[in-house]
């Protein structure tokens, strides 16, 4: 098929890279595209928000299928437009868009639907406004109404600054028509995060989340950009809250629309706030975000063109995600003087030695080519995104990738994914504990602690009896999870009540091993630690060494939902399986071999 994608962003060059992959697709169009993209489209010198042109063009070239990137082309109404003339096209219609595209019915559908969203007040006159300032005090938030590209969100700190914020938006339309109104709104406090989701109209199938960094300056300070940044996953987004944004926000959302009589079909994406347990909703936009689609596309595995396909028949329910587990993290590098005034037209060197780099991929945002020469021709120039087995060391290989590339007058932040190793890093101490009856047990349980250390996993080992240390035992149990471990491995041998004993007292998984320490060969052990009451779970194992083994496997597996270090390390122990098994089998046929002659 023939793929248009409207857009000239990095945003739009992740799309094409993605969509060049599809077995489906023949040719790939881009308008207007940049230098990158056109490694893989072909460029075609039509405005993204020159919907006339580019309805033309989609009919000229009988185009398949058309992704639109930018906000601006779907509140100008190519949805409607490419639908009208019966072209399949993956986007919101004007009327569901105008949720990225006016501030106002945001927050008034927000407050219609019970989405949880900051308290705010909406203004056409700057005297009513700042009468509201002073009412709600500061800190406090100024949007400008209408699109921005991502720049008309003004924090401020004072009174007195948030009544310049609203001089800025409505006197002196810093962000043009966009400011003919305003919302004020209270301000927020906890961690950003993005949760972004293909819609088709009625299901919600969300891609994994992620975090971007709006502010020009490390530590997160100075005004806000289009986005300096972005990593895929974000480890405040857990799965017990990625349930909740879906029931409390994405869901009622779509079904709002609905009732609205707005069907949404396209990306709806959630900025979110996160604090405690507390979810806001900062915004919805109505298409990738941008960084954030290019660590995300990176790390979609399945076909990009059936998603579109689907959401486009309203088929969503019908397809699942593949997602590589590896996390992904994007820099954006920018042109000195962004998100103000800059320079463009700068020569770029060290893309081909970037590109280079394994699981790198330089997506071009603001660049043209001159002369054969790649030169800068916007604000956020690329953005080098990297995959690796963690957070930590995909943004080393991101920013390797970044320091190999050069302009002059070039900047970029070295802090992106700061708020994730904070996260990760809090805990330091023992993930797993393994606890025994008995001294006497130790030869077993040792089992357990050296396939833990093989996949790098911080533990701890204690003797303490549920029959001689009955108060010792509870109490250990009891303040596990508070000094930050996350499973418990239970050993002991005859009566063996001992995993029974800790998971009465704990919340946290508790794996039991029952030992061979009596004349019944442990099947006493075994009866013991398996038959728990109802509400007292205990993971039983086999008897002896390997079930110990197998309870250290269990744990790693159980931390390895979360932890891509962890999940690397048990492919890699299959794999040694699979390689002892084949060893053994091979040297089972020499020896066949050897008997037969």
């Amino acid at each position: 098929m023939k793929v248009l994608v409207i857009g000239s962003g990095g945003r739009e060059h992740a799309l094409v890279w993605k969509l060049s992959q599809s077995e489906k697709v023949k040719a790939i169009y881009c308008a207007p595209g940049n230098a990158g993209i056109r490694k893989l489209a072909t460029c075609v010198k039509i405005a993204a928000d020159d919907v006339d042109g580019l309805l033309d063009f989609a009919i000229r070239e009988s185009i398949c299928l058309t992704v639109v990137g930018p906000e601006n082309a779907l509140a100008a109404g190519i949805v409607d437009r490419f639908q009208a003339k019966e072209l399949r096209i993956f986007g919101p219609t004007a009327a569901a868009a105008e949720l990225e595209g006016s501030k106002v019915f945001c927050k008034d559908f927000l407050k219609k639907y019970n989405i949880p969203t900051a308290e705010y007040e909406s203004f056409d006159r700057p005297d009513a406004a700042k009468k509201f300032i002073d009412k709600i005090g500061a800190p406090c938030v100024v949007k400008a109404d209408g699109l921005a590209s991502g720049k008309g969100v003004l924090v401020c700190q004072t009174k007195t600054e948030a009544k310049h914020a609203v001089d800025l938006i409505m006197k002196d339309r810093a962000f043009g028509e966009a400011g003919s109104r305003v919302v004020v709104e209270e301000f927020l406090s906890g961690e950003e995060a993005s949760f972004i989701a293909f819609v088709d109209g009625e299901n919600v199938l969300p891609l994994p989340s992620s975090q971007d960094h709006k502010a020009i300056f490390e530590g997160d300070r100075g005004p806000n950009t289009g986005g300096m940044g972005a990593y895929s996953p974000a480890p405040v987004l857990d799965d017990s809250m990625t349930m909740r944004v879906m029931n409390e926000v994405m869901l009622p959302a779509v079904r709002g629309m609905a009732a609205e009589g707005r069907p949404y079909k396209g990306m709806l994406y959630a900025g979110l706030m996160l604090d405690g347990d507390k979810i806001n909703v900062l915004e919805f936009n109505c298409r990738f975000g941008d960084p954030e689609c290019q660590p995300l596309l990176m790390r979609l595995q399945t076909d990009v063109v059936d998603i579109f396909e689907k959401a486009i028949d309203g088929a969503l329910d019908e397809i699942e995600l593949e997602i590589d587990p590896r996390p992904a993290v994007c820099v954006v590098m920018a042109s000195e003087g962004y998100p103000g005034s800059y320079k463009a037209g700068k020569p770029i060197t060290g893309l081909v030695n970037a590109a280079k780099l394994k699981d790198v991929m330089v997506f071009h945002a603001g660049t043209t080519i001159e002369n054969q020469t790649t030169l800068t021709a916007g604000g956020r120039v690329l953005g080098v995104t990297a995959m690796d087995i963690s957070i930590a060391k995909a943004i080393e290989r991101a920013y390797k990738a970044v320091d190999k590339i050069k302009w002059k007058g070039s900047y970029f932040r070295r802090d992106i994914g700061h708020r994730a190793l904070r996260r990760l890093q809090k805990h330091t101490g023992p993930a797993v504990s393994i606890v025994m009856g008995s001294d006497s047990d130790l030869p077993v349980m040792q089992t357990a602690a050296d396939f833990l250390t093989s996949v790098g996993i911080k533990h701890e080992m204690l003797i303490s009896s549920a029959h001689r240390t009955p108060e010792q035992t509870a109490e250990y149990a009891r303040t596990a999870a508070r000094r930050g471990l996350k499973i418990i491995i239970a050993g002991a041998g005859m009566s063996a009540h001992l995993a029974g004993v800790i998971a009465a007292h704990t919340t946290l998984p508790v794996i039991g091993v029952p030992i061979d320490t009596s004349p019944l060969n442990g099947l006493d052990a075994l009866l013991s630690t398996v038959q728990m009451p109802p509400g007292i779970p205990v993971a039983t194992m086999g008897i002896g060494k390997s079930g110990a083994k197998n309870a250290a496997v269990l744990a790693a597996r159980i931390l390895a939902i979360n932890d891509q270090e962890i999940t690397e390390a048990l492919r890699q122990f299959s794999h040694e399986m699979e390689e002892q098994v084949a060893a053994k089998n091979l040297a089972l046929q020499q020896a066949k071999g050897q008997t037969s002659a």
